[in-house]
Formats: C-alpha cells, sequence, structure tokens
C-alpha cells in the first residue's frame, strides 16, 4: 500500500509540476550553461523531479554526510535523470514502463528488446545520461549517476547511496 500512495504522489506532483524563480535561481547556481542545457532538456516533471531530489540532498543527507562534497552531489541531483529528454516518455509512458517492470519484469524485457521505447529509456536512462555527463567533461558525476538504478552494494560510495535514497525519496 505505501508503494500505490508513493507512485500516487509522485504522479500528483508529475502533473502540477512546475519550477518557481527560486528553483530556477538554485538551478543556475549549481549547474554551468551545458550542464543547464541538459537539465532543461529534459520533460518538466523529470527537471521537477531532479529539482526535489537536489534538494533532499541538501537539506536531508548532507547535514548527515559532512564528508561529501555538496556542490558535487548537487549536481548530481539536478541531472540524475538527464538521459530522459522531452517527449521521451510521456507521464502516460512512464506509468506504463513503472507498472509492468514492477509487476512483469519478463514481458518488460521482452518488449524492450522488441523495440519499445518508453521501456529502452526508462531501463537505459542512467546510462544514457552518464553518456552525455562524460561529453561535457562531469566524468566523476557521470560513473555516479550511470550507477544509480543499479542493485545496491556494500562497497557503493556514499555518494551514490545518497543519490539512491533521494531519488527513492522523490
Amino acid at each position: 500500500m505505501n508503494e500505490i500512495f508513493k507512485r500516487a504522489k509522485q504522479f500528483f506532483r508529475a502533473v502540477t509540476a512546475h519550477l518557481t524563480e527560486e528553483d530556477k535561481k538554485y538551478i543556475s547556481a549549481h549547474l554551468s550553461g551545458e550542464e543547464q542545457k541538459l537539465f532543461f532538456a529534459m520533460s518538466k516533471p523529470d527537471q521537477f523531479h531532479c529539482l526535489r531530489t537536489a534538494y533532499t540532498v541538501e537539506e536531508k543527507f548532507l547535514p548527515e554526510n559532512p564528508h561529501v562534497e555538496k556542490n558535487f552531489m548537487i549536481r548530481c541531483a539536478l541531472l540524475h535523470d538527464a538521459g530522459r529528454v522531452k517527449n521521451d516518455l510521456s507521464i502516460a509512458g512512464k506509468i506504463f514502463t513503472v507498472l509492468v517492470t514492477k509487476f512483469f519484469p519478463a514481458l518488460a524485457d521482452k518488449l524492450e528488446r522488441s523495440g519499445n521505447h518508453a521501456l529502452y529509456i526508462y531501463k537505459n536512462h542512467p546510462a544514457i545520461g552518464a553518456a552525455k555527463l562524460k561529453k561535457i567533461g562531469l566524468i566523476r558525476e557521470s560513473e555516479i549517476i550511470a550507477e544509480h538504478h543499479t542493485k545496491p552494494n556494500e562497497n557503493d560510495p556514499d555518494e551514490l547511496k545518497i543519490l539512491r535514497l533521494a531519488d527513492e525519496e522523490n
């Protein structure tokens, strides 16, 4: 039941997503021009999700982890879904991919292999985003973002653990 409530909340946020002027100032304070191009290439719901993830990183997880570099983590949070761009994955497409992946993983794999674009993007956006980040010189960020949907491992760096937790909350 908790999962259903979380997904319903995500849906509501997606359909009502908008950035305030304060949000835009926050983004420009933490991302360079090239990085902002990647951020603003995402859909509004993904932009809003990444922004909320960044706020969660900063407000909840950085105080508990003072050894983690603040600007690096905020950049990772703001860009962690840069592998998805506007019109790649509609809200309906995302709902479909989340549900089919969660409840029918074998079917999701079969559909992805047969060319379903929504499932391909959903499953591969970490690698796609990491490649985009490498292209503009964000090597460390790309390494974290490439792994943000992989199964957790006890040897994962704290930065990856934090990004996963903040992403999961949003």
